[in-house]
């Protein structure tokens, strides 16, 4: 499914195709799920896009590129 979201971080609007259902985001958002329980099939940066819009090349940026 193609996930859209706006960052938390830069407010970038980014897109990212992940492998999850209605129903798994459901689980999550409604449900009371942990994110990790209703989604075990994704890695932990779809997850973080999920939840804040941050994408892993941001991530990088943000962290790891200190010049």
């Amino acid at each position: 499914m193609e996930i859209t979201k706006t960052s938390q971080s830069s407010g970038n609007i980014s897109s990212m195709e992940i492998d999850v259902t209605e129903d798994q985001l459901r689980a999550w958002s409604i449900g009371g799920k942990m994110m990790q329980e209703a989604m075990p099939n994704i890695s932990a940066d779809e997850r973080e896009f999920i939840k804040t819009g941050i994408t892993p090349s941001e991530w990088d940026q943000l962290f790891f590129n200190m010049d």
